[in-house]
């Protein structure tokens, strides 16, 4: 499992000290929520931000661009320095999808496509065998703290049968909500990287809530794979 702290829910006044801990702590990769105030109702991290983060850790950034102009905005993040961008289906009109992960790979970073919770993994379909990750939303988008939303399992299941039959082979990513206790629950279901917030960042001690989150899902990938 790749586990993907969530500055969102960091300390942003100790966010060099933050860093620090997610890196000791064995984290693959640093989330970056970009959210615009439009397309969901909250205002977080820009530009500048994504920058500084790129010139301060070695870990991969992992930006999650929750914004109604991805195509505009791409540019920016992936001059900025993010290893992967993701992009809302929801945010892009006919076409647009496409066009958006081609820039993302033409740019030499990794392509993901989110989907919120009510959205259908079918609207994944014609652009999956383009992508180098999925990322299903287990919260709505747009604040963090939320409770993990159950039936987060079952669309991760879909994601992978619906990959199979394609012959496509993306990561799985599933973000909200995700601790020890729910980690499982998408593991177990074919999920890969685990984004976490509150889990890790409000814990007693962050490092080991990082480790304790890990071996959770992978213990669970192993079940699940021995009981095939």
């Amino acid at each position: 499992m790749k586990i993907a702290p969530s500055i969102l829910s960091a300390n942003l006044m100790e966010l060099g000290r933050e860093l620090a801990m997610m890196e000791e702590a064995g984290a693959q990769w640093v989330h970056v929520d970009v959210m615009d105030g439009h397309f969901v109702p909250n205002l977080t991290f820009g530009v500048p931000l994504v920058r500084q983060l790129a010139a301060a850790t070695a870990l991969p950034l992992d930006v999650h661009l929750m914004v109604g102009n991805p195509l505009e905005q791409l540019p920016w993040y992936l001059e900025a320095g993010a290893y992967s961008v993701t992009v809302h289906v929801e945010a892009c009109a006919e076409g647009e999808l496409p066009r958006a992960i081609e820039a993302i790979h033409e740019a030499g970073a990794k392509a993901a496509a989110a989907i919120k919770p009510a959205t259908p993994v079918g609207t994944l379909a014609p652009v999956l065998s383009m992508l180098d990750m999925v990322l299903v939303m287990s919260v709505e988008p747009g604040f963090s703290g939320q409770s993990y939303i159950p039936s987060s399992a079952v669309k991760v299941a879909h994601v992978v049968e619906l990959a199979r039959e394609q012959g496509a082979s993306p990561l799985i990513e599933v973000d909200g909500g995700i601790g020890v206790e729910t980690a499982p629950l998408v593991a177990a279901q074919g999920a890969d990287v685990l984004v976490c917030g509150n889990a890790v960042f409000a814990a007693m001690d962050p490092a080991q809530a990082i480790a304790a989150v890990g071996a959770s899902g992978d213990g669970a990938r192993r079940s699940a794979m021995t009981s095939l």
